[in-house]
C-alpha cells in the first residue's frame, strides 16, 4: 500500500542485535533502509539472512513489519507466526495484534479471534482490546450489513497506485495516482513499496450514466516532484485542501530522524490553474498531517495526524476554519472514534455522516471501512459498513454522493490493476447505523427448575419506570428491545410465587442478545396470612438488605432486593411499610444512631423515587446499635461477617 497511508512514528526503529558476525554490516544497512522506510531495499536482505539460517525476534519483526506496512498482510502472516510462537516470552503485544489482523487477511478469523483474546488478557485497557470483547459476534453484524452496496470496476485505473479519490464541487472524480513515469529525484519516499511518486488528477463524469472521461493531470503548481494525494473541496470549488510531503517554498524538509512527512496544503482556483499554494498552520516538522476532509458549510476540515496526544499510528481531527480563512485549535475526535491503531482517510457527507477507515476497530481485515452519525455535537459509536465494500484487504478513502447513491473507495484486494485501485459503487439499501440489542430469557422455578409460562415480565429504566410488559410463552421465554449503553430492571412476576428482579447493563456490542433468566420461588402474598409487625422481607424471603462499614448508599444487591419490595407494594395497594435501620456496635453509640437514620432515609428515598410509591406508605428511622442479631455487642470481639448481620434494613408491616 502506498507510503501516504502508512507514514508512522519512529517506534519501528528497532536495534538489532546479531549474533552472526558475517551478517552485520548486511543487517546494519538493512536497519537504516527500514529506519528510512525503505522497506523493499531492507526486505531483500533480511530474507537473505533468515535464509541462511539466522533467526531472532528482531528479524522476524522486521520482516513481518516490511509486509505488514505495505499493505501484504498475508505474507506478514508466516513471520508474525514464527514471532509469537518462538518468541512469546518476550512479545510486544502490538504484534499480536499485527498477527491478528495478517490472519483476517487470510480469511482465518477463527485463529484472529483467538490471538484477540491473547491481546486482551495482556492488555484489557486497550481499545482495540475492548471492542473485539465488546463485539464477539462482528462477523454476524457485518453479514447483516452486508450487501447494501454494489461495485463497480472503473476504467481509469492504471497498473500503478491509485486512490483517494474525491468529487470536486461539479461532481467530477479527482483521485491521486502514481502512473507518472518514474524520476530519480529521491528514493527516500517511493522505496517503501518502489511506487512512482503521486499526482492528482481529475476525470469529468461524462453522461448520465456516471462514466469517466480521460484522467488528466490538477493544472497549476498543486502537482509537484513529490507525492500529492487526498483532496477536499468548498462547495464553490474555488478552494482545495489536499496532502502533500513536506516540500514548500521548493525546500524538502524533513523530521529529526530524517523522514520526510506529509502536510495539510490549501489552494486558490484562478481561472483552470490552481495558484497561492499555502500550508495550514497546524502542521509540523515532526508529525504528519494528512487526508482533509471539509463540511459541507465550510465551516470544519477534518483530518488525520499523528500529532502528540494521538491515541494510535493515526487519529482523526477537526479543526474549525473561521470565515477569514484562519484556523482555530485542532481537536481530537476522542476515544469513541479513535483507537491505538489507524484511523484514517475521514469523509464527511453532506449530512453530517463520518465515514472513515480504521484497523483499531473490529473488521474483516487490514483498514475496514466505517460509518459514524452525528447526534448531539459528537458522533455514534462507529458502524463497520459490511461488504462488499471492506474485504479482508485494505479498504479505504471512502466518498459518497448522498443524493444519487453513488461514491467512490479505493482497495488493494486482489483482482485490480495496480497497487491500489478505485472502485465505484451504488448504495442500494440503507446501513444500520442504530444500536440495537436485545434481552431475553426463560422464567423457571427456582428449586424445581420447572418452566413458568404466562409469567407477567416487566422492562423498567433505572429509575424504576416502566417501559414495556409482556408475558412470558409456553416455553416460559421473554423478550425486549433494549438500547446500548443504558441500565434496565427487569421483573418477573406470577400468582403464588415472590417477585424476581434482575439488573441489566446493556454494552457497545452491535445487533447483540442478553440471556437473562429469572427464578422465582414459591410464596407471594396470596394465600399467607400476614399481620401488622411482619418483615415483608422474610414473607417474600428476600435477602437481607445490608450496607457497607460506616455508609448509606444502596449497594447493588440491595437494588434487587428493594426491587422486589416496591414490586409487592405495587402489587398490594394496601401496603403500608415501617423502614427500620440499624448498624452494627462499633463507634460511638450517637454516631451509630445517625448512621442508621441516614439508612433508613437512602432506603425511604429508594423506594419512593425509583419505585414511585406514595410516600405516605412508608415511614421509617434509625434504631443505631440497639438492636443487635448476634451477640456483637461493645464487649464482644466478631469478625466482619459477624458485624454484617447488623447492618441492615427491615420492612416492618403497619397494615
Amino acid at each position: 500500500m502506498n507510503f501516504v497511508k502508512y507514514i508512522i512514528s519512529t517506534f519501528l526503529i528497532f536495534m538489532f542485535s546479531g549474533v552472526l558476525i558475517a551478517q552485520e554490516k548486511r543487517l546494519m544497512r538493512a536497519d537504516e533502509n527500514f529506519r528510512r522506510y525503505a522497506f523493499v531495499d531492507a526486505r531483500k536482505i533480511y530474507l537473505d539472512v533468515a535464509e541462511k539460517g539466522y533467526a531472532s525476534a528482531d528479524l522476524f519483526k522486521k520482516i513481518g513489519d516490511s509486509y505488514y506496512f505495505n499493505g501484504q498482510l498475508e505474507k506478514s502472516v508466516v513471520w508474525y507466526e514464527k514471532l509469537v510462537k518462538e518468541y512469546s516470552d518476550d512479545l510486544d503485544t502490538e504484534y499480536l495484534f499485527r498477527y491478528a489482523q495478517s490472519l483476517k487477511s487470510i480469511k482465518q478469523y477463527d485463529e484472529a479471534d483467538q490471538i484477540m483474546q491473547m491481546f486482551y488478557n495482556i492488555t484489557n485497557t486497550d481499545q482495540r482490546a475492548v471492542y473485539f470483547v465488546s463485539t464477539r459476534d462482528y462477523l454476524r453484524f457485518i453479514e447483516m450489513q452486508s450487501g447494501k452496496f454494489t461495485l463497480k470496476k472503473i476504467s481509469i485505473n492504471s497498473s500503478f497506485s491509485d486512490y483517494a479519490p474525491s468529487f470536486d464541487n461539479l461532481g467530477n472524480l479527482v483521485f491521486a495516482s502514481s502512473r507518472g513515469s518514474y524520476r530519480s529525484v529521491s528514493k527516500v519516499i517511493h522505496e517503501w513499496n518502489e511506487m512512482p511518486f503521486l499526482d492528482l488528477y481529475k476525470s469529468d463524469i461524462i453522461n448520465e450514466k456516471d462514466e469517466l472521461g480521460q484522467a488528466k493531470k490538477l493544472k497549476g503548481k498543486i502537482n509537484t516532484k513529490f507525492h500529492e494525494s487526498s483532496t477536499s473541496f468548498s462547495s464553490d470549488g474555488q478552494i482545495v485542501y489536499f496532502t502533500r510531503n513536506n516540500f514548500t517554498k521548493k525546500k524538502l524538509k524533513s523530521d529529526a530522524n530524517g523522514t520526510i512527512l506529509l502536510k495539510l496544503y490549501r489552494a486558490r482556483l484562478e481561472g483552470s490553474k490552481w495558484v497561492d499554494i499555502e500550508e495550514l498552520p497546524f502542521n509540523s516538522e515532526e508529525y504528519s498531517v494528512a487526508h482533509p476532509a471539509l463540511t459541507a458549510d465550510g465551516k470544519y476540515l477534518y483530518f488525520a495526524s499523528d500529532m502528540p496526544d494521538t491515541r494510535g499510528l493515526s487519529d482523526l481531527y477537526k479543526v474549525e476554519v473561521f470565515p477569514d480563512g484562519t484556523f482555530g485549535e485542532p481537536i481530537n475526535l476522542g476515544d469513541k472514534i479513535n483507537t491505538e491503531g489507524r484511523e484514517t482517510f475521514p469523509y464527511i457527507s453532506n449530512s453530517g455522516r463520518l465515514y472513515f477507515a480504521s484497523d483499531g476497530h473490529v473488521g474483516l481485515g487490514g483498514l475496514d471501512i466505517f460509518v459514524t452519525v452525528p447526534e448531539e455535537g459528537t458522533f455514534s459509536i462507529p458502524y463497520n459498513i459490511g461488504k462488499p465494500v471492506n474485504s479482508s484487504e485494505d479498504d479505504f478513502s471512502f466518498v459518497l454522493n448522498e443524493e444519487t447513491k453513488i461514491g467512490y473507495f479505493s482497495s488493494n484486494r486482489k483482482g485490480g490493476k495496480g497497487n491500489d485501485d478505485i472502485y465505484s459503487f451504488k448504495q442500494i439499501d440503507e446501513l444500520i447505523t442504530t444500536c440495537r440489542q436485545y434481552v431475553s430469557g426463560v422464567i423457571t422455578e427456582d428449586l424445581t427448575g420447572v418452566v413458568l409460562p404466562n409469567s407477567n415480565v416487566i422492562l423498567l429504566d433505572n429509575d424504576g419506570n416502566e417501559i414495556e410488559k409482556t408475558i412470558s410463552n409456553d416455553k416460559g421465554v421473554y423478550s425486549f428491545n433494549v438500547e446500548c449503553e443504558e441500565s434496565y430492571i427487569i421483573r418477573a412476576l406470577k400468582d403464588n410465587y415472590n417477585p424476581s428482579e434482575d439488573i441489566l447493563l446493556t454494552n457497545t456490542a452491535l445487533e447483540y442478545t442478553h440471556k437473562v433468566p429469572l427464578q422465582l420461588s414459591k410464596g407471594g402474598l396470596n394465600n399467607k396470612e400476614i399481620l401488622p409487625g411482619d418483615d415483608l422481607a422474610k414473607v417474600l424471603d428476600l435477602q437481607i438488605i445490608y450496607f457497607d462499614l460506616d455508609k448509606s448508599f444502596i449497594r447493588p444487591d440491595a437494588e434487587i432486593e428493594l426491587q422486589k419490595i416496591i414490586a409487592a407494594m405495587k402489587e398490594y395497594l394496601e401496603i403500608k411499610i415501617d423502614v427500620r435501620s440499624h448498624t452494627d456496635s462499633r463507634a460511638p453509640d450517637s454516631y451509630n444512631l445517625a448512621l442508621s437514620e441516614r439508612r433508613a432515609k437512602s432506603t425511604i428515598k429508594y423506594i419512593v423515587e425509583r419505585g414511585g410509591i406514595d410516600p405516605s406508605r412508608i415511614t421509617g428511622r434509625g434504631y443505631g446499635e440497639s438492636s443487635l442479631v448476634n451477640e456483637c455487642d461493645n464487649t464482644t470481639n466478631c469478625n466482619e461477617k459477624q458485624h454484617q448481620e447488623n447492618r441492615r434494613s427491615e420492612f416492618i408491616l403497619l397494615e
